[in-house]
């Protein structure tokens, strides 16, 4: 379907791609995976042609088509949600249109008694734009567009609401449904999972495993990854190193085939200290000159078996904490506002010594807001917020960065804040956070967005406290810094409240939910796995609810196959009328 073929890019000295090659087929699952900064990104920018390749070919096959969706935030505005969903398919929507008019216009002139070559003309080109909706089924198109909107979390009330009315994240999720409604043979998706919650992330996983294109995938999601992808090619070095199955698959893999490679590295660099030793020794004699250079010449000859770095080991822990009493923080009928929207209304919760709490909800459902109230950052309009004694809490907010001092170098930033460690020590731990080598001698003031991130939490994990909250964590992570984090917090002995879609990290780590729902909480005791199967057997039972109901259906499909009935009813007329006038 599409192929890359010795590719090569170079910015600079710096080398991303050498040779570079990959093949993907039809109905393919492909996960690319490597450390920041390999060019991920940009090899799919070099597959749509955003980037143009120093070398190298890409083929595709002729009626293949492909679809990008870029990291970077793409706004909308000017139209309706559902208007801008559509715009997808304009073509479609233009012919449904023209189908209307000549239907109306043959009406009308039937209804006057005419007949002949121009009622005859019209039935055939309304035959014509027939058949061509048809072929993309254009008459479902606004039922589907529906589907993959309220499946990545709008609501029916939200489909008329300007497109520029909606948050960054959701303007993402727009970009999204638009491109999944144009279902092209080869999906390019860069963290699609960045500004999802985990409802409309798992309705997302169910509709790529069905779909019936190619999917190319970065993600730093594991389990996204784990349920999705059926091959993982690894870029490394500027070239790509294939594995068949998912993420978990390529790990066990690449552990296999790393002790494989090593013992060959260790043979090889055997025999060339013992060829090495030969020489040395009878360099000198004339008799063994001849064996001397044969052994040289096999040396010079040898392909070098080449290891890749190991990556250091860090096992961070954090600095340990006071205890607390039993009760940590207890909300009691707290009412927040803003204006007159109202997030919480009459919450009450209590937080327990070594609780380990994750607090889930779909966008907008006020996750971050109950992180503040929690905090004490955030000013409550009713009730009471109560801390418990010896309380050190500890906050993490998504816009943490704000804080950072921008005259201070990464390495000063940490210093500043640790309780504990020598700057060897700081520097390793900032190395697990992405900030390698000379770019801990960076200035804050510039810092990417994402890399401020990571080192405010850097920051925040060295400061001795005993309740942590948490927003968002892992948003700027790769997979690798997200394991020292969740190691971290499992060692942790105090207690932690963590807003977080990321279904891996928070697996194994938290032991109670708080779902945000309608102005108020619902706490599920038990793992978040525990949570997903509650919501999946309602979810379940509400759809079978649905088809089973009293009355039948849900009115939105009955709205739909209304629309869908008067416009095939005005197709079965026009084959009469064609019949009528042959």
């Amino acid at each position: 379907m599409l192929s890359l073929q010795n590719i090569a890019k170079q910015y600079g000295p710096k080398v991303l791609f050498e040779g570079f090659s990959l093949f993907i087929g039809e109905r393919d699952r492909i996960a690319l995976v490597g450390s920041n900064g390999t060019g991920k990104s940009t090899l799919m920018k070099i597959v749509t042609g955003e980037v143009e390749a120093d070398t190298g070919a890409i083929h595709k096959s002729r009626f293949s088509t492909v679809g990008y969706l870029p990291q970077e935030l793409i706004g909308h505005a000017g139209r309706t949600l559902l208007e801008e969903t559509l715009k997808a398919f304009e073509d479609l929507q233009q012919l449904q249109a023209r189908f209307d008019e000549i239907s109306m216009e043959i009406q009308a002139r039937t209804a006057a008694g005419e007949s002949g070559p121009e009622i005859e003309s019209l039935l055939a080109d309304m035959g014509r734009i027939q058949h061509r909706i048809e072929d993309g089924e254009g008459w479902r198109i606004e039922a589907r567009a529906k589907e993959i909107l309220f499946g990545l979390g709008f609501g029916e009330s939200d489909l008329h609401r300007p497109s520029g009315e909606f948050s960054s994240g959701w303007q993402m999720r727009i970009e999204l449904a638009r491109l999944l409604l144009r279902e092209p043979s080869v999906l390019l998706l860069d963290e699609p999972t960045n500004h999802l919650d985990i409802e409309s992330l798992e309705w997302l996983e169910a509709y790529l495993k069905s779909y019936a294109g190619a999917v190319l995938l970065v993600s730093h999601d594991r389990r996204f990854l784990d349920n999705l992808v059926r091959r993982t090619v690894e870029i490394t070095q500027g070239r790509g190193t294939e594995y068949a199955g998912n993420y978990s698959d390529y790990l066990r893999e690449k552990e296999t085939r790393r002790g494989l490679l090593e013992a060959a590295f260790e043979n090889q660099q055997k025999m060339i200290r013992e060829t090495e030793r030969f020489v040395e020794r009878f360099r000198a004699k004339s008799t063994k000159a001849r064996q001397v250079q044969s052994r040289l010449k096999r040396i010079e000859k040898i392909d070098l078996i080449e290891l890749e770095t190991d990556e250091q080991e860090i096992a961070f822990r954090f600095p340990a904490p006071p205890r607390s009493g039993r009760y940590v923080l207890q909300l009691e009928g707290v009412d927040k506002r803003y204006g007159d929207t109202r997030v919480l209304d009459g919450v009450s919760l209590t937080i327990e010594r070594g609780d380990r709490v994750a607090v889930l909800g779909v966008n907008g459902a006020g996750k971050s807001t109950l992180a503040r109230v929690l905090a004490g950052t955030e000013p409550i309009q009713g009730g009471r917020r109560t801390e418990g004694h010896q309380v050190i809490a500890s906050y993490y907010a998504q816009n943490q960065a704000d804080a950072l001092n921008p005259a201070m170098t990464v390495l000063e930033s940490v210093e500043e804040v640790a309780a504990f460690g020598t700057g060897g020590n700081l520097r390793t731990l900032l190395g697990h956070f992405l900030f390698s080598e000379d770019d801990v001698f960076k200035r804050v003031s510039v810092l990417s967005g994402g890399e401020k991130s990571r080192l405010a939490l850097a920051r925040m994990l060295l400061v001795p406290a005993n309740f942590l909250i948490l927003d968002e964590p892992t948003n700027h992570l790769d997979l690798r810094s997200k394991e020292v984090l969740k190691d971290a917090l499992r060692a942790f002995e105090g207690t932690f409240a963590i807003v977080s879609h990321d279904r891996d990290f928070l697996a194994g780590l938290v032991t109670k939910v708080i779902v945000a729902k309608d102005r108020g909480l619902v706490v599920y005791p038990g793992s978040v796995d525990d949570y997903l199967r509650i919501w999946h057997e309602k979810e379940a039972g509400e759809q079978t609810g649905r088809q089973t109901g009293k009355n039948g259906a849900d009115p939105d499909v009955v709205s739909r196959s209304a629309n869908q009935g008067e416009r095939e009813r005005k197709r079965r007329e026009a084959e009469r009328r064609q019949e009528r006038y042959r």
